[in-house]
């Protein structure tokens, strides 16, 4: 078969196959395009995106776009705070499982919402040391002799044990008017002789302590109660 040159051929299908041409080119160059675009996109899919910012990152960003200074004179001159002592008061539960005679007086106090005050327990201590002494102020569980529920009016009577002691200790204090000048010596957290003087006055003993004159100033030594006076 004989092929016509290209130059021979009619303008009209010389076109057309110039046109093809073109047509070929710029779909094989739309393809490849295509392929580059996809695989971008598969890329993006396929990196993890970045972990969000930490608690200390954040701080640090707020900070240096937030962040004050102050600047202070030389001649300023620094004053020292005064701040308040605290301590931490056993709980009654606590003050029986040591059971001391000093743990006994804290929780009168307590069940009296009294002060517990260093004035306070002292005075309270001396007090059962005046009624049963010292080594034995657990005596019939009654370390005040207080006639209150313990059957005995004249503070013969005992308690089943020391915290129902104390609760009735607490209970006599607070409601006969005769030691209304007791009362108004322990909230006020006075000093010992005030208080001292105010429970010889009163008629919680019919002798009155001699007015003083059979009261004892001298440390009170502590003692443990036996395990069973405490219920």
């Amino acid at each position: 078969m004989q092929t016509t040159p290209r130059h021979a051929l009619p303008s009209r299908i010389r076109d057309a196959a110039e046109h093809f041409a073109v047509s070929w080119l710029v779909r094989q160059r739309l393809a490849v395009g295509a392929s580059v675009l996809a695989f971008g996109l598969l890329a993006i899919t396929v990196v993890a995106p970045p972990a969000p910012a930490s608690a200390k990152e954040l701080l640090a960003a707020y900070n240096a776009r937030y962040g004050q200074t102050v600047t202070v004179a030389s001649t300023v001159q620094l004053a020292s705070a005064v701040r308040d002592d605290y301590n931490v008061m056993p709980g009654i539960p606590q003050l029986a499982k040591h059971g001391t005679n000093f743990d006994w007086a804290k929780i009168v106090l307590l069940d009296g919402e009294f002060p517990v005050t260093s004035n306070n327990v002292t005075v309270l201590t001396r007090w059962m040391r005046q009624e049963n002494g010292p080594n034995n102020w657990w005596n019939r569980n009654n370390p005040l002799n207080n006639g209150w529920g313990s059957g005995g009016g004249g503070g013969t009577g005992s308690y089943p044990n020391l915290l129902v002691a104390a609760s009735y200790a607490a209970k006599a204090l607070r409601t006969h008017p005769g030691y209304a000048g007791i009362v108004a010596a322990l909230d006020a957290d006075s000093p010992t002789e005030v208080t001292e003087r105010a429970i010889w006055a009163s008629p919680w003993a019919s002798g009155h302590y001699a007015n003083g004159g059979h009261w004892h100033y001298t440390p009170v030594a502590e003692f443990t109660a036996p395990t069973s006076a405490w219920g």
